[in-house]
């Protein structure tokens, strides 16, 4: 527990946020029990087996493994001894926290079947960190990060085989948490469950890998706020964004939303990513930006990547600092944008081909630039995630 209030002090100073002074902080850490142990871990196979996609095309979120990992949390009895069982449906009360108060966390990442046939996860560690801040945010019960990883390495050396061959596509990991008080009373819970499925996935997009997308920076919606929980993988993050999204895709021809926030429309994050600029900025310098971390934005894991491999390159500017619309729309007007793209556990980099913003279309020279950067940056990652280059970013499953 120490080590995960520590964590958590450690972010919420870097992102200038009170958070270690929160009362609920506090309370949680008081009052959880001891984490459950992968040496507990118990295995109940599967008498029917399902038939394996075809990896080549895979439709992202759709298809899931033989088997799941299922751990139950109580105030009074702190957490049962995990289980690995046949993948199937959740029996909860009607009246469960998480049906009504929204009590829910979850986290994505990858499996990769490198080119020597090795299966490793890459950097489970920063996505164990933010599932602890989720779960202190939203009242949830406190775990061993470690413990956790390693139940679900374990729930992957079960169902290995589904970890396509194939360097287009991976093994995606849905670790949730669910409040399942059952009872009405808005409070923290006093029951909890935690779960893992796991999946074989290609493109997040239909249009494919590394295919430009158009993005309409929307002006009346507003994703999350200062003082918020954008900073948490919440469920209630998610939600809200699915009618807004619909608009984009069927009234403005747009893939994603680009959120916005405040009178000066700050640039925020796409939906299913965090957002990246590579321009001349106005002091005539070549520069990566990246909105700050204040709060109201996802601490992406692929975004950390990025930024750590361009700071690594030493070649140009790298920012984390706030920018809006204005800058961005005299940068097209001037001609100092090179490119704009998206990056996501899902999508890994995604280039954006334009952006459209009141009524009016700004076209971004991504793709007519020849997207070195973000191609760069895709094929980098790729490496490392199929193994192509050593990395200490990917832990080791096998």
């Amino acid at each position: 527990m120490a080590g995960v209030f520590k964590v958590l002090c450690q972010v919420s100073h870097k992102q200038g946020r009170r958070v270690a002074h929160q009362p609920w902080i506090n309370h949680m850490t008081r009052r959880s029990l001891a984490s459950f142990k992968a040496s507990d871990l118990q295995i109940q196979l599967s008498t029917e087996l399902k038939q394996k996609p075809d990896p080549n095309n895979l439709v992202f979120g759709k298809e899931f493994t033989d088997h799941m990992l299922v751990v139950d949390w109580t105030k009074d009895g702190g957490w049962t001894a995990p289980t690995i069982v046949p993948f199937g449906n959740l029996s909860i009360h009607p009246a469960s926290s998480s049906l009504h108060y929204a009590i829910e966390l979850f986290e994505g990442m990858k499996a990769y079947r490198g080119v020597d046939g090795t299966i490793r996860l890459f950097r489970p560690y920063a996505n164990m960190d933010r599932m602890s801040i989720s779960a202190a945010r939203c009242a949830l019960p406190a775990f061993d990060k470690d413990e956790l990883l390693k139940c679900m390495s374990e729930l992957i050396r079960v169902d290995r085989d589904w970890v396509p061959h194939s360097t287009t596509s991976s093994l995606y990991v849905r670790p949730t948490m669910i409040g399942t008080e059952p009872s009405l009373g808005v409070s923290p819970p006093t029951q909890a469950k935690l779960f893992v499925i796991i999946g074989p996935v290609g493109p997040y997009f239909s249009t494919g890998t590394f295919n430009p997308v158009r993005l309409y920076a929307d002006t009346e919606h507003v994703r999350a706020w200062k003082g918020g929980v954008g900073y948490a993988k919440l469920g209630s993050n998610y939600g809200p964004t699915i009618m807004p999204q619909v608009n984009a895709i069927n009234n403005k021809g747009c893939q994603q939303i680009l959120w916005l926030y405040e009178d000066e429309h700050y640039v925020t994050e796409v939906g299913t990513m965090n957002i990246m600029m590579y321009w001349k900025n106005e002091q005539g310098e070549d520069e990566l930006v990246t909105p700050t971390l204040d709060g109201t934005i996802l601490p992406g894991v692929t975004r950390k990547s990025l930024l750590e491999l361009a700071r690594k390159w030493g070649e140009f500017k790298v920012s984390e600092r706030p920018f809006t619309m204005k800058d961005l729309v005299k940068g097209v007007k001037e001609n100092r944008i090179y490119e704009i793209f998206g990056a996501g556990t899902a999508c890994v980099v995604c280039p954006v081909s334009s952006i459209l913003y009141k009524d009016e279309d700004l076209e971004i020279p991504t793709m007519k630039n020849g997207a070195k950067l973000a191609t760069r940056f895709y094929n980098e990652l790729n490496d490392i995630q199929y193994g192509r280059v050593q990395n200490d970013w990917m832990y080791n499953v096998d």
